[in-house]
């Protein structure tokens, strides 16, 4: 690909990354009104979305005119980004249980400090100081927008440590999704890695929850807006940027996603949002500015 038509898909990529980031800030919003345990709405938010993903996998291989039986062909990097995504989910929900919900979405914002190590080390990509910068800004952004409500208490170390856990799985998950985007479409990955994670959570659930269905049209509605829009939506155009964009600099959606989370948490649960907030997400907007890919000279 050429350096210019690499920046035009570059440029189609950074909107897509952006709504996959508004896709999934509302998760928490679909996950309130879901009226079933943490576990239990983890997996309906990918297993609701296996449908829809499997018709988007099944028109993308029709188009590009590969065999039906592609569909089902596992490798390496979609068996790992399956894997860690379940595990992301997993230590999400148990740091929910066990700290705070400040203290939680904190910890987890460390995910684009592990994609920005592991990138050069795993999947042979320089990290630009311009990210490395942009990453900075966002980090302090993430204290001003989450991190002044963090409590550190021993009663809190289980949960947090659960939360350190998530940013790991989560991070490493760009990895093999940003690997496999080399060779495949985003809709084969986004597919069979959430066949893996669905797998997993199901039988998480079976285990643990009391009750994994909801019991209104509410819940219904939640569960399906969890499934279709956070996951099928956010999971698959983040895997689509992934394939023109750097894994360091698409990680940067995290911090885009406790943004969203802000601002659909004051427009749809009443939540205010402060002063320090503001400022935070103008620094991680700032971050992100500065992180942007280049026109190539």
């Amino acid at each position: 690909m050429s350096h210019s038509s690499a920046f035009s898909a570059a440029r189609v990529a950074l909107p897509a990354l952006l709504l996959g980031a508004l896709a999934m800030g509302i998760s928490p919003v679909f996950v309130r009104h879901a009226e079933v345990g943490p576990f239990a709405s983890a997996f309906w938010r990918v297993g609701g979305a296996l449908p829809l993903l499997f018709a988007w996998c099944y028109f993308e291989s029709r188009r590009r005119g590969e065999p039906l039986g592609t569909l089902f062909r596992f490798d390496g990097p979609i068996l790992l980004a399956g894997v860690l995504f379940a595990g992301d989910l997993i230590f999400w929900h148990l740091a929910i249980l066990h700290t705070t919900v400040a203290n939680a979405t904190f910890l987890a914002t460390m995910a684009p400090v592990w994609v920005a190590l592991g990138s050069g080390f795993f999947i042979g990509e320089r990290v630009p100081p311009t990210i490395i910068g942009g990453l900075a800004l966002c980090l302090a952004g993430a204290a001003f927008l989450i991190g002044m409500s963090w409590h550190a208490s021993p009663q809190h170390l289980m949960g947090d440590l659960a939360g350190l856990a998530t940013s790991v799985f989560f991070g490493a998950y760009f990895l093999p999704v940003r690997v496999a985007r080399r060779t495949m479409s985003a809709a084969r990955i986004t597919f069979l890695s959430t066949l893996i994670t669905s797998v997993i959570l199901f039988a998480i659930a079976l285990v643990i929850e009391p009750r994994i269905l909801p019991t209104s049209s509410e819940g219904v509605g939640a569960i399906i807006g969890l499934s279709f829009v956070s996951h099928a939506g956010g999971q698959g155009l983040l895997a689509f940027a992934l394939g023109h964009l750097p894994a360091a600099f698409s990680a940067l959606v995290i911090f885009l996603e406790a943004i969203a989370a802000a601002v659909f948490g004051w427009l749809f649960l009443g939540e205010a949002v402060s002063l320090p907030q503001a400022i935070g997400g103008l620094l991680i907007l700032a971050g992100i500015y500065v992180a942007r890919p280049r026109r190539p000279a």
